[in-house]
Order: C-alpha cells, then sequence, then structure tokens
C-alpha cells in the first residue's frame, strides 16, 4: 500500500459580515422584497384557491352533492395548508428584519458559508484548517480567521 503526503480537501468557510449602513439597509431592502414576494404569493393562493372551488361547483351538474363538498373541502385544505406554510415563512421574514433593525454598526455577524478547497499534508491540524472564516465589509474582504 503505497501513501500519499498531501492533498486537496473541499471545506466550508463561514462568512461574517460587518454592520455597516450600507450592509443595514441591503439586507432590509432584500427582506422587504421577500416579505413583498410573500404578501402576493398568499393573495395569488387565495384567488386560484377560490376560482378552483368555483370551478369544481360549476362543472357540478348539483353543487351540493356530497362528493362535490368533498372535493371543495379538499381543496380548502390543501389552501389552508399552504396558506399556513407561507405565513410562517412571512413570520419568519419580519423576526429576522426586526433582527436587523437591533444589530448596532461594527458587530460581526453571520451571514452564509462558501466552499473552498486546501492543501492538506502530513502532520497538518485537520481541524484547524476546517475552521475558516472571512471577515467582509461592504463586500470587501477585511480579515480571514482561523477559528
Amino acid at each position: 500500500m503505497s501513501s500519499i503526503n498531501n492533498l486537496s480537501i473541499k471545506r466550508s468557510i463561514t462568512v461574517r459580515a460587518v454592520v455597516t449602513p450600507a450592509w443595514k439597509e441591503e439586507a432590509e431592502r432584500e427582506l422587504s422584497n421577500a416579505i413583498s414576494t410573500s404578501d402576493q404569493q398568499l393573495a395569488q393562493l387565495e384567488k386560484e384557491g377560490q376560482q378552483v372551488v368555483d370551478d369544481v361547483r360549476s362543472q357540478s351538474a348539483n353543487p351540493l352533492d356530497p362528493r362535490v363538498q368533498d372535493q371543495v373541502a379538499q381543496v380548502q385544505q390543501q389552501v389552508a395548508a399552504k396558506r399556513a406554510e407561507l405565513e410562517e415563512q412571512k413570520r419568519n421574514l419580519l423576526e429576522q428584519q426586526a433582527q436587523v433593525r437591533e444589530l448596532e454598526m461594527e458587530q460581526i455577524v453571520d451571514q452564509g458559508q462558501i466552499d473552498s478547497f486546501c492543501d492538506l499534508k502530513v502532520g497538518d491540524n485537520l481541524v484547524s484548517k476546517m475552521q475558516v472564516a472571512v471577515v467582509v465589509r461592504d463586500g470587501v474582504v477585511e480579515a480571514i480567521q482561523q477559528d
């Protein structure tokens, strides 16, 4: 069996942002847009759900038939489930928006992850090689940290 002395590995790097007026403005704008999209999706869902119910009833000779009522109830259940899901997403976005507003300038916040490759050789500390973070200020790398 042969051995190798080094290899390239893939790792996730945490991206941390320094809170600045520009960062805060952009984060709030993105969240506001997402909230607006949620509102549009809710309105569209209600409209489409009502349209399907109306179609089911109009295509039936007897709208009071129990099978028609079951179909209508099923559609309404599906709409209610999707509405609850969308409302939960919107609640989460509103929470995030409130959290962004509470952030203080110069505070450092986790913004996400990116993948990177690094070289690993015999004798390296694998844990420290994997624990790397990049700190950015308004998109410009300010520091690369070994956590």
